[in-house]
């Protein structure tokens, strides 16, 4: 859809219940209100990493626009990417160690997905930051320690990048160094400016 006549009488509303992106989005200097979204995220047959982050993070916007529809919602997922296939969040200790044990030195890509949604004023758009990430060749005492260390249970592929993690890596290749904990703020902020939001 086309970009909304400007206004900052609307509130914004973060639609996550990451602390991650909350964090994130507090950067931008604007208010904001977090409300969970009810959403089912299951992935469906056959569905790419890519085409899951985007359905889920529109699904996640449009949920809580539903019930805030005066709101600009911020909705969001992430989904590692290994050669085609989805790797989420591990939950437990034990998938934690067999993710990383797949990706050690492996190239995954974090595929990012973001959505702006404004029922009131008919607004929604999309976005998509793939992050390149390198892991290095681990050994089982590598990811043992950093599993006791850090405990990622709850971020996609086990990889916390903006803490311990980072020293399982090789390289990170973006053009939107935040996606990869969470929230493109790059494109965040883009959007938020075309859904008629003055930025700080």
């Amino acid at each position: 859809m086309n970009a909304a006549p400007p206004s900052t009488a609307r509130p914004l509303v973060l639609g996550s219940t990451s602390r991650y992106r909350r964090e994130l989005l507090g950067r931008l200097g604007l208010a904001f209100e977090v409300e969970a979204p009810q959403v089912d995220e299951t992935p469906q047959p056959g569905e790419a990493p890519a085409a899951l982050a985007r359905r889920l993070a529109l699904a996640k916007a449009r949920e809580v626009a539903a019930r805030r529809p005066e709101a600009i919602v911020i909705g969001s997922d992430q989904v590692a990417d290994l050669d085609g296939e989805p790797i989420g969040k591990p939950g437990t200790h034990e998938r934690a160690v067999a993710q990383l044990l797949r990706m050690s030195g492996r190239t995954v890509i974090f595929q990012t997905a973001l959505a702006v949604v404004c029922q009131a004023s008919g607004f929604e758009q999309q976005d998509l930051a793939p992050v390149e990430v390198r892991f290095r060749e681990l050994s089982d005492g590598e990811i043992e320690r950093y599993l006791r260390a850090e405990q990622p249970y709850d971020c996609a592929g086990s990889a916390k990048s903006e803490g311990l993690g980072v020293a399982l890596l090789d390289a990170i290749v973006s053009d939107d160094p935040t996606a990869l904990v969470g929230l493109p703020l790059i494109r965040t902020a883009r959007l938020l400016r075309v859904a008629g939001l003055v930025l700080p």
